[in-house]
């Protein structure tokens, strides 16, 4: 049997599609795993042992698909569903499942705060896609695997941070689902213990700017790493504190203590740090501390993000405790096999 999984984008969601490919590998005997995704993601599946091949969309979704066809796949898995998907899966007609978005229970939430979404991870609704070719859930987690080329060690890293730091992650894809640099500042100011700072390129200069007021305390690795690279410093981090992005996800994918920051998304969505079996209702995770801002009039006011908070005053970000982060991050210091 062969079958070509689907997710187009981006880090978090692919990572998140991680056990349903881990599921079918070690549930069906013999099959032959193909993922198609985009280039610019490669490095998140490169190294996954339980793919066999991978594809990568291209700008002309057509050139793409006599490639696709000369697989001669069995069954495709569309874990994104979306038009672009629609188009492949036409092309290469043959039997598909595709796994529920749930835009309008979304859509209910974000315009009129109405919410009708499950209070499981979007994990379990990615594996509802394959429960008809007998696929269960293992409960086993995010896989995030790191190429064995990918070399990072305390050399890269300041002296004062080789015992330990607390990973905080101050990137995301859209400026509503950042913690303000003010924020930073006074949870760095605070906690006693060695910080690395992760994020992008473009998140280096902020970095920089807080950094600079704890120069021993803090080191910027803002731009400095690729993914691969960053992936290691989670691995290797005690804790992580981290806007809802696709690092989020990675360190839970390590079993890593993550306390996540929501801005204008929420956690309803689906999207948080998921460890297995772990839900928003009776079945939290040890590993996971959510700060969020549920009770606001606005929030959620967006399923992805915007460049500026609609409202004016980004309370959602704001108005989080930065003492309830210093003394959450304490407690994981202080339990660290929770």
């Amino acid at each position: 049997m062969k079958l070509l999984v689907i997710r187009f984008s981006s880090i978090g969601d692919i990572v998140l599609t991680t056990p349903v490919v881990r599921c079918l590998k070690q549930q069906l005997p013999g099959v032959e795993i193909h993922y198609l995704t985009k280039a610019a993601y490669k490095e998140v599946l490169i190294a996954n042992p339980y793919i066999d091949k991978l594809h990568y969309l291209h700008d002309d979704i057509g050139k793409m698909i006599p490639e696709l066809l000369a697989e001669k796949f069995d069954y495709i898995i569309d874990l994104h569903n979306n038009l672009r998907t629609l188009q492949v899966k036409k092309a290469l007609n043959t039997h598909q499942f595709s796994f529920p978005k749930l835009n309008f229970q979304k859509w209910l939430l974000v315009n009129f705060k109405i919410d009708l979404m499950p209070s499981v991870s979007i994990v379990e609704r990615y594996m509802e896609t394959v429960v008809p070719l007998g696929i269960h859930n293992d409960e086993m987690g995010l896989d995030y695997f790191i190429p064995e080329d990918v070399k990072v060690g305390n050399s890269d890293i300041p002296m004062s941070h080789w015992g330990g730091y607390t990973a905080c992650v101050i990137g995301g894809s859209y400026k509503t689902k950042k913690l303000p640099a003010a924020q930073w500042e006074k949870f760095c100011a605070a906690t006693p213990y060695p910080i690395i700072l992760m994020g992008g390129a473009e998140d280096k200069e902020q970095g920089a700017k807080i950094a600079a007021k704890y120069p021993i305390k803090v080191y910027n690795s803002c731009g400095k790493f690729s993914l691969n690279e960053s992936a290691w410093l989670l691995k290797h981090a005690k804790v992580v504190a981290s806007n809802d992005t696709g690092l989020m996800h990675i360190a839970a994918a390590f079993k890593k203590p993550v306390i996540s920051l929501w801005g204008n998304t929420s956690s309803t969505m689906g999207m948080f740090p998921y460890y297995g079996n772990n839900d928003l209702a009776e079945k939290r995770s040890p590993f996971s501390m959510i700060m969020e801002k549920k009770k606001l009039y606005c929030h959620p006011c967006s399923k992805l993000g915007y460049n500026k908070c609609p409202e004016k005053h980004f309370k959602c970000m704001n108005n989080l405790n930065m003492s309830d982060l210093e003394e959450n991050v304490n407690f994981f210091w202080r339990n660290p096999n929770q």
